[in-house]
């Protein structure tokens, strides 16, 4: 219970702060921190919560993450769903936070949800936008597994892996307005509904294969060259 009560509380964290600073930042007129403002918020919440939850569930804070561990060896299938339940009901309560602080300034227009096709931001199509979420996310374990592997360098791993979330999100904000995490597009897709919803399987599949490919990796090629 532990556990699942703190990858709920890091994944409202990367939620509110990611999203949040999409929603209420990036656009700001003539302060607005743009693109690059909101990849390092993502990469941000991700760094902090590392350091504060790491001890406790792995800071996972991410269903693609938990899978992708899984495959790795590094994760029980039987704690899956405790964490995928708990990562999801902490993104929909920071994206329900989001809506609720935002209405204060008048009609909400969008909540940072994800999307392809005209709801990509540019524009691009839903093949472009699966071939960048799996890629990416496969990436992002790969870096999350090497980076947690030696006990020498453990200690800097929430510094390298939301370094790569940052990258992450620079790259591709514009294609799919950045997922690589199925719990954080759910969340502000529930509570904006729509077509959120409807395009809401691609950043399922998507993360989770691309995480799983990831896992896979590590744990048959990129961990069996380094224990030699």
């Amino acid at each position: 219970m532990q556990k699942g009560l703190a990858e709920l509380i890091g994944t409202f964290w990367l939620v509110f702060g990611g999203c949040g600073a999409a929603i209420y930042a990036a656009g700001f007129p003539d302060l607005g921190i743009g693109f690059a403002g909101v990849a390092l918020a993502f990469g941000l919440t991700v760094l902090t919560m590392a350091f504060t939850i790491g001890r406790i569930s792995g800071c996972h804070l991410n269903p693609a993450v938990t899978a992708g561990l899984w495959a790795a060896g590094r994760f029980p299938g039987k704690d899956i769903p405790l964490y995928v339940i708990a990562q999801v009901v902490g993104a929909t309560l920071a994206a329900a936070a989001l809506y609720y602080i935002a209405s204060g300034a008048g009609e909400v227009t969008g909540l940072a949800t994800n999307g392809f096709g005209d709801r990509s931001p540019g524009g691009f199509s839903l093949a472009s936008c699966f071939a960048a979420e799996v890629l990416l996310t496969c990436f992002f374990l790969i870096v999350i597994t090497g980076s947690t592997e030696d006990a020498a360098t453990a200690s800097f791993a929430p510094i390298s892996i939301g370094l790569c979330l940052t990258l992450i999100h620079l790259i591709s904000i514009p294609i799919t307005n950045t997922s690589v995490n199925p719990a954080r597009s759910t969340g502000p897709a529930l509570i904006e509904g729509g077509a959120a919803i409807q395009q809401l399987w691609l950043f399922w599949l998507a993360p989770i294969l691309g995480g799983l490919v990831g896992g896979y990796l590590h744990r048959h090629v990129l961990k069996a060259r380094t224990d030699s």
